[in-house]
């Protein structure tokens, strides 16, 4: 996985961003996991649809478009259910509410800036 930074509105998100890209990272994503921190968070890309069977707490989950716009958020996902969104290029998962506490709603356009070039 690789690290990223991003931002919003012009401002960086208190966020440790990390990207699955590839296909054993992208299908593991966070399952067996027990807990995720706050500033936890898992861009899994190409990505539009994200299952919760192996996880043990609830996630928010954040689909952007191909431009990074934020499409639909489901918050609060609970362990051993789907969710998917037809528009989807990528799926954000954060820890449950953080998506309502960093204002993130459909329409936000986010930046993505992966750290590997610094």
């Amino acid at each position: 996985m690789k690290a990223a930074r991003i931002s919003a509105q012009g401002k960086p998100l208190a966020l440790d961003l990390r990207i699955a890209t590839g296909m054993f990272d992208r299908m593991k994503g966070w399952m067996g996991r027990r807990s995720i921190a706050v500033r936890d968070a898992l861009l899994i890309r190409p990505c539009n649809s994200v299952h919760t069977w192996f996880m043990h707490v609830p996630i928010d989950v954040v689909f952007v478009d191909r431009e990074c716009r934020i499409v639909a958020i489901r918050d609060h996902v609970r362990p051993r259910r789907l969710c998917a969104h037809w528009r989807a290029a990528a799926v954000l998962e954060l820890q449950a509410g953080r998506g309502e506490a960093l204002g993130l709603v459909p329409g936000l356009q986010l930046i993505i800036d992966p750290e590997e070039a610094r």
